[in-house]
């Protein structure tokens, strides 16, 4: 990483809010940002319109709808969704081999479709709300937290996924067992003096970059300061300090 303005395309800002207007005040509030997250929340309220939003401004687009559905289902999901031309598509990898696999070729079908670049496919291995007793108590899963997303990123990448998303807590383990080439998008990332709100397992921005991630997906910390302008800068420079 030679530069600043390297490092901040690392950065994926999430557009968690809940209808365009709001989306669009953000967008136009934080031109730095390249690269945007759409999620659940926003893009059931706007559907695909909001992708064109983002197009027309020349951004990357992560969508983060983590489907999670039988094989059939998810391939026309997937399928669906790659014509939108966007850059990342996320999966549960607990939606089983089958269905990663169907995913990977759906996704390449409907890019080839539409005549854009398909998107890079991305397991999601646990929740970053989830904590390890939650992972034993609540799931029932008996293996321990780091072996689990372990196990979900190796079945991600056996069938031929581009990635995971996984905590912070994960990256420098997954990055040596998985290699250079396999992208780890961590959200979770909280700068130090922001609130933790629900993440369980999160580091700072730099402690991520230094880890191994590839991409860092950050919402509460930029969109719901006081200043977003401010706090985007702020975090900037801090990974400026790893670059």
């Amino acid at each position: 990483m030679g530069n600043r303005e390297q490092v901040e395309q690392r950065v994926i800002v999430a557009l968690d809010v809940p209808d365009e207007q709001a989306a669009i005040a953000l967008i136009d509030r934080l031109p730095q940002v390249t690269f945007w997250k759409v999620g659940l929340e926003l893009f059931t309220s706007t559907g695909p319109k909001i992708l064109e939003v983002l197009k027309s401004r020349q951004k990357r687009i992560f969508l983060d709808l983590k489907f999670d559905d039988i094989p059939n289902t998810v391939a026309g999901a997937c399928r669906s969704a790659a014509r939108y031309g966007v850059d990342l598509l996320t999966i549960h990898a607990t939606a089983g081999r089958d269905a990663l696999t169907a995913a990977t070729e759906a996704a390449q079908e409907g890019a080839a479709k539409a005549g854009v670049e398909p998107p890079k496919l991305i397991a999601i291995t646990l929740l970053t709300s989830i904590s390890a007793r939650q992972l034993a108590f609540d799931l029932k899963i008996p293996l321990e937290l780091p072996e689990y997303t372990l196990e979900m990123a190796l079945l991600a990448q056996e069938s031929g996924l581009d990635g995971v998303v996984c905590s912070p807590q994960e990256v420098a383990q997954l990055r040596q067992t998985c290699g250079n080439d396999f992208l780890l998008v961590c959200p979770g990332v909280r700068p130090t003096w922001a609130d933790k709100g629900d993440q369980k397992r999160s580091l700072t921005p730099a402690q991520a970059i230094i880890a191994g991630a590839d991409y860092l997906v950050i919402g509460r910390p930029i969109t719901a300061a006081t200043e977003p302008e401010l706090a985007w800068k702020r975090i900037s420079e801090e990974l400026t300090t790893v670059a």
